[in-house]
């Protein structure tokens, strides 16, 4: 079968052009999403050079005047650089760390739930929050975490004073990564439990008659099968670290936590669209997707030593 599929492949310009006549109607299905794709993510692209240029609305993109690498060299010589760059990476690379674990849990953990009924009903509970709206959790992040609210009452009640947890830049990271994995390591684990429903059962039964403990099984038969789902979404993960999500930093954001809270998105939203300095913004953004790439080429890199060769490509 490995063979036949093989001679399927094209090997030249011209069997690629027969292979294409022949399978057109593949082609077609396909074409909606590529069209959807050039116009929505490979065409905004061209705004990027707005970057590397004084940009003015009035002379548009071309008619402005080059600049080079100037808005990246004021970004780097900021006074703001360091503390920004900083707050990005340890937000992403701290919610990593523990947002990635968890999903794996939770699928280990519903995988040795063997009664349908209750198994269903701990997942509606777990994937609920991932349905919630970003402006309903910081919305209640607020309400909870309030000098007058539930939490803060059982800290005054026990230290006599509230703790000023949206308040104290301390405290914004956690509650960020916290609620974070409230709201979305549920709907992660999905991709975990499809994997684990492929194990063959008698896999298990084998290692029961062999005296496997529940441990045991899991790190042999459970994790080698999840291990290429882990890699793979690992590396995607680590890919995008800097890409925290703009809307929720920014609402959690108060005046006295902005040393901890102020981050490349939110930055860029301000200097772009509240101050109006467009190309500098881009430069900006522009600077944290090539730390992305890097980032992503560098894990993938990594992983595949680490995995046997399994990775992203």
């Amino acid at each position: 079968m490995k063979a036949d599929a093989r001679s399927t492949v094209p090997k030249s310009s011209s069997s690629l052009l027969n292979f294409m006549k022949k399978h057109y109607f593949l082609y077609l299905m396909l074409a909606p999403a590529l069209i959807l794709t050039l116009i929505f993510k490979y065409g905004p692209m061209y705004g990027a050079i707005i970057a590397f240029k004084d940009f003015s609305p009035i002379k548009g993109i071309m008619g402005s005047e080059w600049v080079g690498l100037y808005n990246f060299n004021k970004f780097l010589s900021s006074p703001n650089f360091e503390v920004i760059f900083m707050n990005t990476l340890k937000l992403s690379f701290f919610g990593l760390i523990l947002s990635f674990p968890v999903p794996i849990l939770l699928a280990l953990m519903l995988n040795q739930i063997r009664r349908s009924a209750v198994k269903k009903n701990i997942q509606l509970f777990l994937y609920a929050p991932n349905f919630i709206s970003v402006v309903v959790v910081v919305g209640m992040l607020f309400i909870f975490l309030s000098p007058t609210g539930p939490i803060n009452q059982i800290f005054t009640w026990a230290t006599g004073e509230p703790v000023m947890f949206m308040s104290r830049p301390e405290y914004f990271r956690w509650i960020y990564i916290l609620s974070d994995i409230w709201t979305s390591a549920g709907w992660a684990s999905i991709i975990y439990v499809a994997a684990l429903a492929n194990v063959d059962p008698e896999l298990h039964n084998a290692a029961n008659l062999d005296g496997a403990n529940l441990l045991q099984r899991i790190r042999h038969i459970d994790l080698p099968t999840i291990r290429p789902i882990m890699a793979i979404v690992f590396i995607l993960a680590a890919g995008g670290i800097m890409s925290i999500g703009f809307e929720k930093a920014y609402l959690m954001q108060t005046a006295t936590n902005l040393p901890s809270s102020e981050i490349i998105p939110t930055y860029v939203y301000k200097i772009g669209l509240q101050s109006g300095d467009y190309a500098y913004s881009a430069a900006v953004g522009l600077f944290n997707s090539l730390i992305n790439v890097v980032l992503l080429i560098t894990v993938n890199f990594i992983v595949k030593k680490l995995n046997e060769g399994d990775g992203l490509y």
